[in-house]
C-alpha cells in the first residue's frame, strides 16, 4: 500500500483525536515565532497540512494560507474545519513529490511538521527541490521531523514501523544538513523536543532561507 491509499485510510477510518500527529494547537515554535514578529504574516504553504489545523490557526493571524495533502479525505477535513471556523483558506490534494509548477514561487513561508520523517531518503532531494520552487527567492522554510536519537517512539534504527501500519524514517541533523545545503541557507538546525502522544518526542527543527 502506497502513501497516499495509507494517508486515504487513516484519514477516512479514525477519528481526527485519534491520529498522532493531529493536534488541535500550533507547535509552540511555530507560534512564537508568529507571535514575537519572526514570522510576519505573508503567503504561506502548510505542507502535508493533514486536518488543517496549523492553516487555519495562521490564517486567523493574518497569513494568505494554502494546505497541500496527498489525502483527499484530510483536505475535506480541513476545507470542513476552516469553513466552521469561518476562516478563509486553500486547501489542494497533490502529491509533494509531484509536479507543482502551478504554485512556482508562490510563497514566501513553507512550513511542514512531522511530514519529512514520511518522504523516504531516495525521494528526498526530489521534495527539497518541490519545496525550493514553492518558495520566492530568500523565502522562509520551517520544517521538524523525527531524530534518530528518539526512544519515546520506539523501535531502533532509520527506519520504524508505526502501529497504524505506516513506517517513518529518523533522520540525523548531519545528513538534513547535507539534504538542505545545497539549495538553503541554515539559519537554525538543532535537535527540539515535541508533544507526542504518549510521550514526548526527539525531533530534528530546521529554519532555512531559499537560496
Amino acid at each position: 500500500m502506497g502513501i497516499r491509499e495509507q494517508m486515504e485510510r487513516i484519514y477516512r477510518d479514525i477519528p481526527p483525536e485519534s491520529i498522532p500527529w493531529n493536534h488541535p494547537d500550533p507547535p509552540e515554535l511555530l507560534a512564537e515565532a508568529v507571535q514575537t514578529g519572526r514570522i510576519k504574516p505573508c503567503r504561506a504553504v502548510d505542507l502535508g497540512c493533514g486536518t488543517g489545523n496549523y492553516a487555519v490557526w495562521l490564517a486567523r493571524q493574518g497569513f494568505d494560507v494554502t494546505g497541500i495533502d496527498i489525502s483527499s479525505e484530510a483536505v475535506k477535513l480541513a476545507a470542513d474545519l476552516s469553513a466552521r471556523q469561518g476562516v478563509s483558506c486553500r486547501f489542494v490534494v497533490a502529491d509533494l513529490l509531484g509536479d507543482l509548477k502551478e504554485y512556482h514561487a508562490a510563497f514566501d513561508l513553507a512550513f511542514d511538521w512531522e511530514l519529512l520523517h514520511h518522504v523516504f531518503p531516495k525521494d528526498r532531494p526530489r521534495y527539497i527541490r518541490n519545496v525550493h520552487s514553492l518558495l520566492v527567492p530568500h523565502g522562509t522554510y520551517v520544517s521538524a521531523c523525527f531524530n534518530d536519537g528518539d526512544t519515546a517512539f520506539g523501535g531502533v534504527g532509520k527506519y520504524r514501523d508505526t502501529p497504524l501500519g505506516t513506517t517513518l524514517y529518523f533522520s540525523s541533523l548531519e545528513e538534513l544538513k547535507a539534504l538542505y545545503t545545497p539549495l538553503f541557507d541554515v539559519v537554525e538546525l538543532r535537535t527540539v523536543q515535541i508533544p507526542g502522544r504518549p510521550n514526548p518526542h526527539v525531533a530534528n527543527f530546521a529554519w532555512l532561507e531559499r537560496k
